[in-house]
């Protein structure tokens, strides 16, 4: 059993709700077992307290306000519900908005709103939106049924915020449960008294809500889905880089909720940690993010630091003086009259010399807490035994907060070092013994360059650990394999950089190992430790599930179902580095989208060995580019079995022979018209045209043919050789004309002008292509700085070796990049 919860901002519209409504199939299609609470539709508690606060006046425009509010409702149903299905819930709603009207006429009549009559008239939201979603999961096939918490939530009078009755509401729960089989759906935010009279839980009550029918159903989860990712390892808005924690303990959230993270507030995690059960925070419009998992086990593997957050604006208020040193009692008095005056401390300091005692409250407060404090010692200060109370204004307090700091010496020192560094001024200084939070007080104008300097300073750490996730382990991956395993020992040793696989997977099996996978045992254990893959999905939810810091997914396969899912991947802050053409030749639509999404998250998508296989190709492309060049033609030999075939068809050779012999030694593909069609060349070149800034589409590339129509069109492989003999004297002139002018047949991609052709073209002695040998690539890039000699690179453009040295040399360049914090 889970129990979700979604907030007002996910039913804010009746699009969203329908949004929700695709979640809870997902859920309901697995078989999954879950209760659903939700919230009021965003703005409507408000709304009713507005309302309220005008009928108490007697001001008639509250009567505005109530008919918005029943409109609103009104075409949610006929939005979101068949008309044949309408009038039921139209009858219902309107008979909860006499009710509420009639309270609304009570409270004008009688010139009160008290808190009995506000916790009713605040039961309206929740009601009518978790009604009204139950019949809209039930027209989309979710057998749901409406629940009305206050049947079974029981409180105490404490209006407004009424305290919870666990006994007699745990009981109440399991019993109804038992008899209800249907996927309930169960307003938040409200209760009953044992006598009837509706109650509401106070700030963060629908999450409470959720978090009480989980602990007594005993669920394996809750899942608050919210509008946000989760909860950020910084406020976004002051550090962008900031990025979703995956997970975090209930005292670290307990920590961040403190600070000012609003995705949780600490009351609704009570019954939550009370029974152990993992809290999940989750983002309505993006529902495929991870979001981030509250629970009890501690990442004793992660960074010390899980946030860095702060709290703006505060006062800094000092007691000092000779005549507290030694005197019992002096900071129970302070904080007792502090107390008595309804001041709340946010920070405490005090030095070892007990001469003076720092404390950080919010500047409202800072004129009561002198007078209390003035009030208090007002002996001691006629005696001079005590100074006045210093006063510090514009003021923020900074932290990191992490249950691992306990386990890590040093953190202070980087924290201490980080602030330094960028000229901030630490005033005072607060860590708990419990060292789950080091808080520092600084100017508040310092605030934001601090919070990027500590950001920085514990999450683009110098920690040189790479974690690999590999999908492929054929020819091209399990050389890498072999290439990373021989050259462990120097990455460790001359660049501190330690690479460890801990994901494998082939197209039947995947194996995970967090300490990484034994590299000299690695095809016995995908074989017998493994288990099965599912699917692609499947692998990159473990792969995020295992959330490893400094994670690359590299992709060794030609599989349209990996590529198809890199925007997970990379959207999930995971680098890519991929020699498959799929993603980046698709639509230009999607090519631009994987892009973006990669910069967006700050992590690098990598396909060097697209094109050229080893070879600097894309790289040199966008060196030349950024450094200010301008390319005016590329010109490019692309394919490794083209070039065999054409460098070796020579006289007294057969153009049937040659090809043949290509296919033989694997050069080709087992129908060699794969290659000879120049569609691979055009992927490549494609890809070519998009990194010099060209939005071009595959079919805008002209490819003229090489072969004849016969040819092309040939039934079988057998029939496709047969046809290659009947035309031979095809072939044989296209030699022969190339001969009789001294010049060599290339197939060449061509890009120039914003256009691009591939075909069969004969070059002469001054042409670089001239001079091509074996299955070498070459490419010429003529620009205006490489106008009259293009600048031109050749090499092995084939093959598993060369191939693998590309991603492992991207590997390299992504664990520089993280390493590095740029």
């Amino acid at each position: 059993m889970k129990v979700l919860k979604f907030g007002g901002s996910s039913v804010a519209k009746p699009e969203r709700i329908l949004q929700i409504i695709e979640i809870l199939k997902s859920y309901y299609s697995r078989g999954e077992k879950f209760a659903v609470v939700f919230s009021a539709f965003g703005g409507v508690t408000d709304s009713l307290i507005e309302m309220s606060q005008l009928a108490e006046k007697n001001d008639v425009t509250y009567k505005d306000r109530l008919k918005a509010f029943k409109l609103r409702h009104i075409q949610a149903v006929k939005e979101l519900i068949s008309e044949e299905n309408q009038a039921p819930i139209l009858k219902d709603m309107e008979e909860n908005h006499r009710d509420l009207e009639n309270l609304l006429v009570g409270i004008s009549l009688l010139g009160e709103a008290s808190d009995r009559t506000m916790d009713h008239v605040l039961s309206f939201g929740e009601r009518n939106s978790s009604y009204l979603i139950s019949h809209v999961m039930k027209q989309h096939g979710i057998q749901a049924s409406y629940l009305d918490a206050r049947k079974v939530v029981r409180t105490d009078h404490t209006f407004r915020s009424a305290k919870v009755n666990f006994q007699s509401t745990n009981d109440n729960i399991k019993a109804y449960f038992k008899t209800h089989n249907e996927i309930q759906v169960i307003t938040g935010f409200v209760g009953q008294t044992e006598n009837g009279i509706t109650t509401t839980l106070g700030r963060g009550g629908s999450d409470f809500t959720c978090s009480i029918f989980a602990a007594a159903l005993d669920a394996e989860s809750i899942e608050i889905w919210t509008d946000v990712n989760g909860v950020m390892t910084a406020d976004p808005r002051k550090v962008p880089k900031a990025f979703t924690m995956i997970s975090m303990t209930y005292e670290e959230a307990m920590e961040m909720s403190h600070f000012g993270a609003k995705v949780i507030y600490p009351p609704t995690l009570q019954p939550a940690l009370n029974k152990k059960i993992p809290l999940y925070i989750k983002n309505t419009f993006n529902p495929d993010f991870i979001g981030t998992l509250v629970s009890e086990k501690r990442d004793d593997g992660k960074s010390p630091v899980k946030g860095v957050t702060s709290i703006s604006g505060i006062s800094l208020l000092t007691l000092t003086g000779r005549g507290m040193v030694g005197v019992f009692g002096i900071s129970a008095r302070l904080f007792g009259a502090l107390g008595r005056a309804k001041v709340n401390i946010i920070l405490i300091t005090q030095g070892s010399s007990e001469q003076s005692i720092t404390f950080a409250i919010k500047p409202d407060q800072a004129d009561d807490a002198v007078q209390a404090i003035e009030e208090e010692f007002k002996f001691e200060r006629q005696s001079n035994l005590i100074d006045p109370v210093k006063v510090e204004n514009d003021l923020s307090v900074v932290a990191v907060i992490g249950e691992n700091m306990k386990t890590r010496p040093g953190v202070a020192g980087r924290l201490f070092n980080s602030l330094g560094k960028n000229g901030v001024n630490i005033i005072a200084i607060a860590q708990g013994s419990s060292e789950l939070n080091i808080s520092t007080v600084i100017r508040t104008k310092d605030e934001k360059k601090a919070l990027n300097a500590m950001h920085e300073a514990f999450f683009l750490s110098d920690a040189k650990s790479l974690h690999l996730f590999m999908v492929g382990v054929g020819l091209i991956g399990g050389t890498l394999i072999e290439q990373i395993k021989k050259q462990a020992e120097s990455l460790r040793k001359n660049q501190s950089i330690e690479i460890k696989i801990v994901g494998l997977s082939n197209s039947r099996k995947m194996l995970f190992n967090e300490e990484g996978i034994d590299l000299e045992n690695w095809q016995k254990d995908l074989e017998e430790k493994s288990e099965p893959l599912v699917s692609i999905p499947a692998y990159i939810e473990k792969m995020k599930s295992l959330n490893l810091q400094n994670s690359i997914f590299l992709d060794n396969t030609a599989s349209p179902d990996v590529a198809g899912h890199y925007e997970t991947v990379l959207d999930s802050s995971i680098s890519v580095s991929t020699p498959n053409k799929i993603a980046v030749s698709s639509s230009f639509l999607q090519y631009q989208r994987l892009k973006n999404i990669a910069k967006l998250r700050n992590v690098l998508f990598m396909y060097e060995t697209n094109v050229g296989a080893g070879l600097p190709v894309i790289s040199t492309l966008n060196d030349l580019m950024s450094s200010g060049d301008t390319i005016l033609k590329i010109e490019g030999v692309l394919s490794g079995s083209l070039s065999f075939i054409f460098n070796n068809f020579k006289k007294g050779v057969s153009f049937y022979d040659i090809v043949k012999e290509a296919q033989k030694a694997g050069y080709t593909e087992p129908d060699p018209r794969t290659d000879l069609s120049g569609k691979d060349v055009r992927r490549k070149i494609l890809i070519l045209a998009r990194e010099s800034g060209y939005p071009m589409e595959s079919n805008d590339i002209i490819i003229d043919p090489v072969l004849p129509e016969a040819c092309m069109t040939a039934p079988t492989v057998d029939e496709f050789f047969d046809t290659l003999t009947s035309e031979n004297a095809y072939f044989e002139n296209l030699l022969e004309e190339a001969n009789k002018e001294n010049k060599k047949l290339r197939i060449i991609a061509t890009l120039e002008n914003g256009k691009a052709r591939i075909g069969l073209k004969k070059v002469d002695a001054s042409h670089p292509f001239y001079s091509l040998e074996g299955s070498d690539n070459m490419i010429a890039f003529t620009t205006e700085r490489y106008k009259d000699r293009p600048l031109v690179i050749r090499g092995p453009g084939a093959g598993a070796e060369v191939t693998a040295a590309g991603v492992f040399a991207e590997i390299i360049t992504i664990g520089n990049r993280l390493f590095s914090g740029e």
